[in-house]
């Protein structure tokens, strides 16, 4: 029996773009944040940045907890840390929920079911390891109408841990035989790099992050593509 062929995506960043959660931020809070010299993109990524460190930062000290209560949690905060000085008169609890449900409306980008097709056509299995929760992540690809399996989704959820903790990722590893091809492909370096510390083959793409910032990482990349589709390519052509 030859040796079976894996992709194990990130989807948040990766499959997923956060135009959805910057526009819905704008429509909700936009004009306020612009009288204060601030775009929604700037505060959203601010936002989301702050929420991902202390979901890590509660993660490793044993205490997790959901994505979507901190990022909800630290929206007050974040909105101080960013210049506005008296946040919960700047903004209301509803005005909040509803940048926080614009996360919960993320779109796939346009290159994601052109990259999985690629793969499955090779003969792949495409498997996603998410940090979110599988019913949420999955909504993602049924808008879209790409067909991704439940029974292919991975979430750190169930184990209480939080990428980019190496124990995170060996679930996924563990799923695969010892000679099948396992590759891991994300648009973080810091996720992907730490997929490849664990024995996944890695793939980045640029399209996220745009610089890989690579001299801080400690992992050689089997393969960088700019945009979902080419890394497919370039995985299929790697895996020959």
């Amino acid at each position: 029996m030859t040796n079976q062929k894996h992709v194990v995506f990130d989807v948040v960043g990766t499959c997923v773009s956060f135009d959805a959660f910057y526009n819905c931020i704008n429509r909700v809070i936009g004009e306020k944040l612009l009288a204060k010299n601030i775009t929604a993109r700037s505060f959203g990524f601010a936002w989301m940045t702050a929420a991902e460190l202390e979901f890590t930062f509660l993660s490793i000290s044993e205490r997790y907890r959901p994505y979507k209560e901190i990022i909800t949690a630290l929206f007050y905060r974040s909105l101080y840390m960013c210049g506005v000085e008296s946040p919960r008169t700047f903004a209301t609890d509803a005005e909040r929920d509803q940048c926080v449900q614009g996360y919960s409306e993320l779109e796939l980008r346009s290159g994601t079911s052109a990259c999985f097709a690629k793969l499955r056509d090779a003969g792949f299995t495409v498997w996603c390891l998410t940090t979110g929760d599988t019913k949420r992540v999955r909504g993602y690809f049924e808008r879209a109408g790409v067909d991704m399996p439940l029974e292919n989704f991975i979430s750190c959820d169930t184990q209480g841990l939080a990428k980019p903790a190496l124990a995170a990722y060996r679930p996924a590893l563990a799923k695969f035989a010892d000679d099948d091809v396992k590759w891991f492909a994300a648009a973080h370096m810091w996720d992907v790099s730490a997929a490849v510390k664990v024995g996944f083959r890695g793939a980045y793409c640029t399209i996220y992050e745009q610089e890989s910032c690579e001299e801080i990482f400690d992992t050689k990349m089997e393969v960088m593509a700019d945009t979902l589709p080419d890394m497919a390519e370039r995985i299929v052509a790697a895996s020959v």
